[in-house]
């Protein structure tokens, strides 16, 4: 299979683009950028580059989670825009990123909407118990 130059406009030929790292993998993150970074910032002396892949992979795939569940908490409270409450919402209600990112503080985040039951009138706990069945 020999692949022939591609013509553009005024009889001039296209070079073929490179492929990136990243569509080869079939990644949206940017497996160069991240390989920048670990470069600048001294990590270590030599870098795989199955590591790199994985590596953007992975940070792929818990952004692509954190969005799902904060773009469903923002559905769910009417919102056509992802807040930064809904991303602490959905960080804080998952145990497994609750796990993971249970010691950052999100700017603009606020808390999470807890009453102590003593605190409650009794007309509340007879609603939240209804609302809960």
């Amino acid at each position: 299979n020999v692949s022939l130059p591609r013509m553009s406009g005024c009889g001039k030929v296209e070079t073929p683009r490179n492929k990136t790292r990243s569509s080869k993998a079939g990644l949206r993150f940017p497996v160069g950028r991240i390989h920048r970074f670990l470069r600048k910032g001294n990590y270590a002396d030599r870098l795989g580059a199955a590591a790199l892949v994985y590596l953007a992979a992975v940070l792929e795939y818990l952004s692509a989670e954190i969005l799902e569940l904060a773009g469903n908490a923002a559905k769910k409270n009417k919102s056509c825009k992802i807040l930064p409450l809904y991303l602490q919402l959905a960080i804080k209600n998952d145990e497994e990123l609750n796990q993971l990112l249970g010691g950052v503080t999100i700017a603009e985040g606020g808390v999470l909407p807890h009453i102590h039951p003593p605190l409650l009138s009794k007309k509340m706990v007879k609603r939240l118990s209804q609302g809960s069945q």
